[in-house]
């Protein structure tokens, strides 16, 4: 009774932490770290300083949790970029208690259902470490194909701001305000940087290390090229977007093509699962020897690795790059 409430409760825990994980930032904290930026440029030198030098002193000074994070995560510095990527705000130290609950939780069910110690662990570990890593990649993926989707429409508005005689600076904060999603959330974030003393440059350039996108790096390269050499940049950026429309129509041709591959290898490699499941239900025992003997332990994992190989190199033959 008592390790069956512990359980429920690690759930709720885990859960929990979940949701404060891929909460979205909050706006009252961003707007507060904003109107905080703009007192320390505009007001006095010594005031100013002074809360720069708090700023940066709480700012180094992270939690318990994060700090211990940093220490057992092998590249902080990597996976708080992929962190950052997903455009919410989630740390170290909620990733590593979301990821410590999972492979808590997880160890104790499948002890509890015979399996032994260290294997239970092992596999507690593995969807642990495998299912945030999953989730946060697919949040990466949704917001990068959703501001791929969008980046077109915002450079056709720089076209026509610039052609109505705006310079630059003001199309990125047009921009900002006129598209919805995480397009007009990443131009809001150079647009603020750029009112605090950043050069658009250097503002741009931070932003696209952090997408990773190649369609804004080309947009970055391009203004860089135009600042130094010179030319009509209303034509150049509209050549531009239609690259990057012709761009994801070649996606989506690939991806239309390469359709029946995908679907054969997802039935072959959802067989062996189904298969399994089905003798479970209707035999327990045979297959339930599979959680208690270790040989056969052994051999389910040897089975559940080289099917991992073969879906690792089914997956990279239809993954085709533009």
């Amino acid at each position: 009774m008592l390790l069956t409430i512990i359980i429920i409760l690690g759930g709720v825990a885990t859960l929990g932490l979940l949701v404060s994980a891929t909460r979205g930032p909050s706006p009252q904290k961003a707007f507060k770290r904003r109107m905080e930026m703009i007192k320390e440029r505009h007001g006095d030198v010594i005031a100013a300083n002074a809360q720069a030098q708090i700023r940066k002193l709480f700012a180094n000074r992270n939690s318990r949790v994060e700090g211990l994070a940093s220490s057992i995560i092998p590249k902080p510095a990597l996976l708080r970029k992929r962190l950052e990527m997903t455009g919410r705000d989630i740390t170290l130290g909620k990733y590593a208690m979301v990821t410590l609950g999972i492979a808590l939780v997880i160890a104790t069910l499948l002890m509890m259902k015979g399996m032994p110690f260290l294997l239970g662990i092992f596999l507690g570990l593995f969807v642990g470490i495998g299912l945030p890593h999953w989730v946060v990649g697919k949040m990466i993926k949704r917001r990068v194909a959703k501001f791929t989707s969008n980046f077109p429409d915002a450079i056709e508005l720089m076209v026509r701001g610039l052609r109505s005689g705006l310079p630059i600076t003001e199309t990125l904060g047009i921009v900002a305000g006129e598209i919805p999603g995480p397009v007009g959330v990443e131009f809001r974030m150079v647009a603020d940087k750029m009112k605090i003393g950043r050069t658009m440059e250097a503002a741009l350039q931070e932003t696209a290390d952090r997408l990773g996108t190649p369609e804004f790096q080309f947009f970055v390269i391009t203004l860089a090229i135009q600042r130094e050499t010179g030319g009509n940049l209303a034509e150049t950026l509209s050549n531009l977007a239609d690259v990057l429309r012709k761009r994801a129509q070649m996606k989506l041709k690939i991806r239309a093509m390469s359709s029946e591959s995908k679907a054969s290898a997802y039935i072959v490699g959802s067989l062996p699962f189904i298969v399994f499941t089905l003798v479970y239900l209707m035999n327990p025992d045979y297959m339930g020897k599979f959680f208690i003997d270790q040989r056969l332990m052994v051999a389910g994992l040897g089975g559940l690795i080289w099917m991992s190989i073969g879906g690792f190199i089914m997956a990279k033959m239809v993954n085709f790059e533009i």
